[in-house]
């Protein structure tokens, strides 16, 4: 599969927005502050198509990546960030609802976590909403190169772990900055989609 072009097209704020064109789509979710437009942006070999925020929570709508003209890379808005009003986090709310409740359209997920600690309630929340949909799903624990040698296979085995995460489930130490795990990741897509 071509990665490139890749373009920037659509931010989706409610489900009447939603691209609905029969492309595969592979779906980025994950906290806020974890580095989601980073991962995106390192995936696809380009500093700023993904915009990466100064602070957390800049992700507010559904946004559309369109990939090799034959694949979306959707980025879902982050989750966990203290600083919004209680309507903006019940906006997210609905808007996440109706996107996953359309989930047969969805070919992979790509669940961002923060390598360095243990995942959340939240990520728990997530990846289980993943696991209902009946997508394929790579989880990534980003921030990789943050970690101490004797903490990696230990926060490996704390993510599987917490996450309830299959055998089968691809749990991938990764790192935006120095690009660990990105040719794993890409060929785990390809062979998604």
């Amino acid at each position: 599969m071509r990665f490139e072009p890749a373009a920037f097209v659509k931010s989706a704020g409610k489900k009447g927005d939603f691209i609905r064109d029969g492309r595969p789509m592979v779906v980025f979710a994950g906290k806020s502050n974890v580095g989601k437009s980073s991962v995106i942006n390192c995936l696809l070999g380009r500093r700023n198509l993904a915009r990466v925020g100064a602070s957390p929570g800049k992700t507010t709508n559904i946004n559309y990546f369109l990939v090799g003209e034959s694949v979306w890379f959707v980025d879902l808005p982050g989750y966990g960030y203290a600083k919004v009003s209680q309507a903006e986090r019940e906006r997210w709310g609905r808007l996440m609802e109706d996107f996953f409740a359309e989930s047969e359209r969805i070919s992979m997920g790509v669940h961002i976590l923060d390598g360095r600690h243990k995942p959340t309630v939240l990520d728990e929340q997530m990846h289980g909403l993943f696991v209902q949909c009946g997508c394929p799903c790579a989880v990534v624990a980003n921030k990789w190169d943050k970690l101490k040698k004797s903490e990696m296979e230990p926060n490996l085995a704390l993510i599987r772990q917490t996450l309830a995460l299959e055998q089968q489930t691809l749990l991938l130490p990764f790192s935006a900055e120095k690009g660990t795990g990105r040719q794993e990741l890409l060929g785990a897509i390809a062979a998604r989609v």
